[in-house]
């Protein structure tokens, strides 16, 4: 029963936290956002207290929960690894090993260290959260917005607008791969031996291992009824059940109860630790005979892992919707990014060091933004961490999405008034590329689409009547939407494009 407690609660909070990368409308995240700031990593660069506290009390209570039911990337790695348990002869494959602390430990360190001295990029690729993130953000949404796009079209032949088509592209193919990559080796060690990189690599499953040593309930041995036939051991996913000594490592115990469920005589209890007492109070929690028991949920948690790694392989061969002109009279060129000396981030984060500091590159804003301007950066500097550019769209006044998802402190929440007076940057002029110097032709779109009115015409050649205007701008009302940017007609590079702000101000 505890086992299937489990499974149920660990399915529903992997379902829900992987829809709020996939949800392009916005709405589960009112319901369902709180998922992702419950999340270790996130709370800590956020300094969420209660969550911290709580996460550290449940630990101390129960052992490592956390890993087996609130962490997606835990999850995903015992799907895995049951449908690799379910081929034949392969369900007792585990076995007893000792720990690796000096990499454990190793990781922990480099993570604490990259973490004060502010090397994101090493945060963001240990940080479990962010690993699935990306997973979810480079891999997932793509397929499951082509699912999306095909529904549309089936209910729009029908006359039913139940469902809109949204853009599908990779946004990164740097972080596509790294994303594919870790996906594949997470995905081979947790096939062959279960968590074996939750408990050598992960930086929070170290953590909270420390902290498991001295939880109140713990698995443990009734010797009394153990015949020592190692069946606890061959399912052990965690490989710190020694049935030789009849102890159990609960550093490395994820509180996953597949050795009270395979135990066909009771000697498996998971139960409180007295007061001085190591071993837990035995017969507290009866355990179930489940020997000639159907179970129905590994049939269907196989159906789901089989539907997911499809996904994956259909993932590979996605290319990005290319932009074309109806009646094929010609070809648009595609705008090219300028380089800016300074990235955008998005309204809300304050600054590039506020992002550098606390994001974790999970993504999640980069999934949510309706404008598909968020995209994971390049740059060394906030590499994977959100960057707007403004190829395919402009960040529109009402549009405050990425404040509102974002769970560690990255990018703080704004309400439209705020965001309609945050200067995340400015609109510069190169007067090279305007189709105004360059082609003698009148264009007016920067002034048009400017929603603070910092852009104005004025006179290209003064004292000529018919003299042709050209966009001068006013830095004390420029906000950096990029709609400028966005919208003029020179190719490959605009006229008029964004530089960045270190700091953002209120204008």
């Amino acid at each position: 029963m505890l086992k299937k407690i489990r499974v149920i609660t660990a399915f529903v909070f992997f379902l829900l936290i992987t829809l709020l990368f996939l949800d392009f409308t916005g709405t589960l995240h009112i319901w369902f956002g709180w998922m992702a700031k419950i999340q270790l990593v996130p709370a800590i660069l956020a300094v969420n207290v209660g969550i911290i506290i709580g996460l550290t009390l449940l630990t101390l209570l129960f052992g490592r929960i956390y890993c087996s039911i609130i962490c997606p990337l835990g999850i995903i790695q015992d799907g895995i690894s049951r449908v690799s348990g379910t081929r034949k002869g392969k369900k007792n494959r585990f076995r007893y090993s000792k720990a690796k602390s000096w990499l454990r430990y190793s990781v922990l360190f480099l993570f604490v260290t990259a973490f004060i001295g502010g090397i994101s990029a090493v945060v963001s690729i240990l940080d479990p959260y962010g690993v699935y993130g990306r997973m979810a953000s480079n891999l997932f949404t793509p397929v499951y917005r082509l699912g999306n796009n095909l529904l549309a079209l089936i209910a729009e032949r029908v006359d039913s607008y139940s469902f809109y088509s949204t853009e599908v592209w990779i946004k990164s193919w740097i972080t596509f791969g790294i994303a594919a990559i870790t996906l594949i080796l997470i995905g081979i060690l947790a096939w062959r031996h279960g968590r074996t990189y939750c408990n050598t690599i992960c930086p929070v499953g170290t953590l909270l291992g420390l902290l498991s040593k001295y939880s109140i309930f713990r698995v443990a041995f009734d010797e009394e009824k153990c015949t020592k036939c190692n069946a606890c051991e061959r399912g052990c996913k965690a490989s710190c059940i020694d049935v030789k000594t009849m102890s159990i490592d609960h550093d490395r115990c994820v509180a996953c109860f597949n050795c009270i469920d395979r135990c066909k005589f009771g000697a498996m209890n998971y139960a409180p630790v007295e007061l001085g007492n190591k071993k837990p109070v035995s017969e507290t929690i009866p355990v179930q005979d489940i020997s000639v028991e159907k179970r129905n949920d590994e049939r269907f948690s196989r159906r789901n892992m089989l539907a997911f790694l499809g996904m994956v392989a259909v993932t590979s061969t996605i290319k990005a919707q290319q932009l074309q002109v109806d009646g094929g009279l010609a070809d648009i060129e595609d705008k090219k990014i300028p380089n800016r000396k300074t990235p955008i981030v998005p309204p809300g984060s304050l600054s590039v060091k506020n992002v550098k500091d606390h994001c974790t590159a999970c993504q999640l804003c980069v999934s949510a933004c309706p404008n598909n301007i968020l995209v994971p950066s390049k740059k060394l500097e906030i590499f994977m961490q959100p960057e707007i550019t403004f190829e395919d769209g402009y960040c529109r006044p009402e549009c405050i999405e990425c404040s509102l998802v974002c769970p560690t402190g990255a990018i703080k929440p704004i309400t439209t008034a705020d965001k309609s007076a945050i200067s995340i940057g400015l609109a510069v002029w190169i007067k090279d590329n305007c189709i105004v110097n360059r082609d003698d032709v009148q264009c007016d779109n920067c002034e048009r689409h400017c929603p603070t009115g910092a852009i104005t015409l004025i006179d290209r050649d003064p004292g000529y009547s018919d003299s042709l205007k050209i966009p001068t701008v006013d830095k004390e009302l420029c906000i950096g939407c990029g709609a400028c940017e966005n919208l003029c007609p020179a190719r490959p590079f605009s006229a008029i494009y964004v530089e960045g702000s270190v700091r953002h101000h209120s204008i």
